[in-house]
């Protein structure tokens, strides 16, 4: 073979290495540790199965960090393998039932779900709900039953109950006027829910104690709040009917399938004998 051919054989090369072909498929080889080929595929897998703030990585840095990672995790479970036990064994086995009952998991909750089935969930739960009334109320807080008293005949009186509040009120809504913004039943403590229930709007309470302290109440207005509209509780029933049919598919797959439980008397602090999977 002449000179100048094997130049041309070696300059080839050094082209080839500079500027390989482009991988089309999963098969393509990367890598290859200790006789185990690292794939294309192999980077793709692990790539889904990434937490979303590392997908959102440039596309050069993950491939070059995923590729590097296999080769690193290769190499060491190679190493592992040599002085393999019945714990890393077991453990493997756990880890793969893990896998694949996850990827079922992951598939059945990813599945679409129809326009037809949110509309009737949604008219399902929210057909017969009655509207729910809700109260715009302010409070004076203090520790003092004595003080809630001379407060609320001021109130009454026809002082500025915000200025009373900003004064008077240790509560953490007092730099504001007391106020406590819109909120519906069960929201509240019993004793200040039945205290703003029970008055007008407008009116202001007589002292009301709670765990917290001593309370004058103001109720400023109330108002009935309609049903949510479909559109602004759709996410969440997708994402509920999502996770009835991961349920669904939990206990019908389950059900479905061959299990023995052996009758076995086990001590539950055996779980806790690690040193049985060296044995």
């Amino acid at each position: 073979m002449g000179k100048f051919t094997t130049l041309l054989r070696a300059t080839g090369l050094a082209v080839s290495v500079a500027m390989p072909a482009m991988a089309e498929d999963a098969s393509t080889i990367l890598a290859t540790v200790n006789g185990k080929d690292i794939t294309l595929g192999h980077i793709i897998a692990l790539q889904e199965r990434l937490p979303e703030q590392y997908k959102s990585l440039d596309d050069k840095v993950l491939y070059d960090g995923i590729l590097d990672q296999l080769i690193q995790q290769t190499a060491l479970a190679d190493e592992m393998r040599k002085e393999s036990n019945l714990g890393v064994s077991l453990g493997l086995e756990n880890e793969q039932t893990a896998f694949l009952s996850s990827e079922y998991l992951s598939k059945v909750g990813s599945a679409e779900i129809s326009d037809e089935d949110v509309k009737a969930a949604y008219a399902e739960q929210y057909a017969d709900v009655a509207p729910e009334q809700e109260f715009s109320a302010a409070h004076i807080l203090v520790e003092d039953e004595d003080l809630a008293k001379e407060l609320a005949e001021k109130a009454k009186g026809g002082a500025d109950f915000a200025e009373l509040a900003k004064e008077h009120s240790t509560g953490p809504s007092g730099p504001r006027g007391g106020d406590l913004g819109w909120f519906g039943k069960g929201q509240m403590v019993p004793e200040f829910e039945q205290a703003v229930i029970g008055l007008e709007d407008g009116a202001v309470s007589e002292p009301v104690q709670t765990q917290f302290g001593w309370h004058v109440v103001k109720r400023n207005e109330s108002r009935n709040k309609a049903a949510p509209t479909l559109d602004e509780v759709r996410a969440d029933i997708i994402s509920k009917l999502k996770s009835d049919a991961v349920q669904a598919a939990i206990d019908n797959v389950t059900d479905a399938a061959d299990v023995t439980r052996v009758e076995v008397e086990i001590d539950p602090a055996m779980i806790r004998k690690v040193e049985l999977l060296s044995e």
